[in-house]
Formats: C-alpha cells, sequence, structure tokens
C-alpha cells in the first residue's frame, strides 16, 4: 500500500505541475496583471525552506545519529547540487556559445523568464530532475505519510514555474501547444520511477533514511536560496515587496496545513510504523 501511495504522489507531483504550469500559462502569467511569477517563486521558495526545516531535518535528526554527521550531510547535499547547477551552466554555456546564441543564461533551472537550449536537452534534463525528486519524495515517505505528502507538495510547487519555462521553449520549437503539453507530462512521469527507485532503495538501506532525509533537505534549501530566492532579490515598491513576503508565508502556511491536515498532531514519542527511529544503520553516536 505504501508503493501505490508513492506512485500516486509522485504522479501528481510530477505530471500535476505540468498541468497546472500549462493552465496558468493560458490564464496568463505577467508581472503585471494576471498571475505573477513572482509570487510563484515566493510560494515555491516558502514551500520548500519549511518542509526542509519544520519536517524533514527534525525528523532526520530524531533518528538519534551523531547531529554531526547529519549536518556533514547537509553540507554535501548542498555542495553537491551546487556542482550540478555548475555543471549544467557550463553546458548550456558550450551549447550557446556553438549555436552562436546571445543569450545570457544566469539561471540553470530555467523559468519562464530564462532562455533555454533546445527541446530534446529540455526534455532530458527535465526528465533526470523529476527522477530525483521522485527519489526525494519516496525518501520522505518512507519516514512517513505525513512527510512524504508535504514533500510531494513541495516539489509539486517548486515545479510550477520550472514546467513554464519548459513549455515556453517547446512551444517555440514545435508549433502544436498539445505536442508540447505532452512531452513535458511524460518527463514528468520520470518522477513515479524515480520513486518506485527510491521506495526500493530506503526499503533496502532503511538504516540509512536519515540520511536520505537530509539529502532530501539539502535539495530543497539550495533550491529555494540558490535558484528561487535570488530572483526575487530586486527593488521593488513597498507593495510589490510586502506581497512577495505574504507569498512566502503563503507557501510556509500551506506546508504546514497540508502536514497537519494529513497526519494530525504527529506524536514523536512514539514508535509508530515508518518513524526514522531505527538503531540498524550505520552507528555514529559518540
Amino acid at each position: 500500500m505504501n508503493l501505490l501511495i508513492i506512485l500516486a504522489a509522485t504522479l501528481v507531483a510530477g505530471i500535476g505541475s505540468v498541468w497546472v504550469a500549462a493552465l496558468l500559462m493560458r490564464v496568463g502569467v505577467r508581472n503585471n496583471g494576471g498571475v505573477n511569477a513572482q509570487h510563484l517563486l515566493s510560494l515555491a521558495a516558502g514551500a520548500l525552506l519549511a518542509t526542509a526545516f519544520m519536517h524533514l531535518l527534525p525528523e532526520a535528526f530524531e533518528s538519534g545519529i551523531e547531529p554531526s554527521w547529519l549536518f556533514g550531510t547537509l553540507l554535501f547535499g548542498v555542495v553537491f547540487f551546487f556542482l550540478l547547477d555548475k555543471a549544467e551552466l557550463w553546458h548550456h554555456g558550450h551549447e550557446h556559445h556553438a549555436d552562436a546564441h546571445g543569450h545570457d543564461h544566469d539561471h540553470a533551472h530555467g523559468h519562464a523568464h530564462a532562455p533555454r537550449t533546445g527541446g530534446w536537452a529540455v526534455l532530458t534534463g527535465d526528465s533526470v530532475h523529476c527522477f530525483g525528486d521522485g527519489i526525494l519524495i519516496a525518501s520522505a515517505f518512507v519516514a512517513d505519510i505525513r512527510l512524504g505528502l508535504v514533500a510531494a507538495l513541495a516539489v509539486l510547487a517548486h515545479e510550477v514555474p520550472h514546467h513554464i519555462g519548459d513549455l515556453v521553449v517547446l512551444r517555440q520549437t514545435s508549433s502544436n501547444s498539445k505536442i508540447a503539453l505532452v512531452k513535458v507530462s511524460l518527463a514528468g512521469t520520470m518522477t513515479a520511477l524515480g520513486g518506485l527507485v527510491g521506495w526500493w532503495l530506503v526499503d533496502q538501506l532503511h538504516g540509512w533514511l536519515p540520511y536520505f532525509l537530509v539529502l532530501a533537505s539539502s535539495s530543497f534549501v539550495y533550491v529555494a536560496l540558490a535558484d528561487l530566492i535570488p530572483q526575487l532579490q530586486k527593488q521593488l515598491p513597498a507593495r510589490q515587496t510586502f506581497a512577495q513576503i505574504a507569498w512566502l508565508a503563503v507557501g510556509i502556511a500551506l506546508v504546514t496545513l497540508v502536514s497537519r491536515l494529513a497526519h494530525g498532531e504527529h506524536d514523536h514519542g512514539n514508535d509508530a510504523p515508518g518513524a526514522v527511529h531505527n538503531e540498524e544503520g550505520p552507528d555514529h553516536r559518540h
């Protein structure tokens, strides 16, 4: 049953984010009127940070593993995702140079305003990204169903602006917008494949679950702080600045609300199945 829930949640996060992105594009995502892209970024950043700091990390640290090992894993994860970002920027920079595009490419994840490379490059990168998201969601579900639902929500929130960028690129390379939607949706299904692999991997290495949760946290923290929030760091009128802060708070509140509805008040004192209170993994206590 746990696997079925993981597959369902990863499909909703992977494909649902694509459909939400398409709907927002149809309504109109723009800076003045319609759906404000800055609000989407603020919402996603709040959801990711709340998931990492209020749910995944506390669950991992309750495992009893020496905190220095978990903080080391967090540091490793942040540096690892930074290096992945640099590698993607380097790769895209060479593609832009070879194709003689005179575009600035200062953003690896390609939200709606960022130039992207060809359609197949976008789909390949998106598929790999969705696969990784699926593994992270599965790790959270194995720990606790509430964490899994919260992680799936956070992934969905931050993938929406990402998929808007994908759809913009594919619509430029194809005259048929429906085909573009189908292609990005198929890439989104890789989230479910990642969920399946993640479920098997964490099930086989259950003692390492706290480390998986910390890696998931490092991914969310990195995306929020290095990817989303820098796009919000602009000098804006007081009203727009307040709106950014409000939507950031909405993202945090939304994650908290889903957590409460999904599992109620979570009593960490019990030893419920799926809670990260195992003694089987590598023991780094001093």
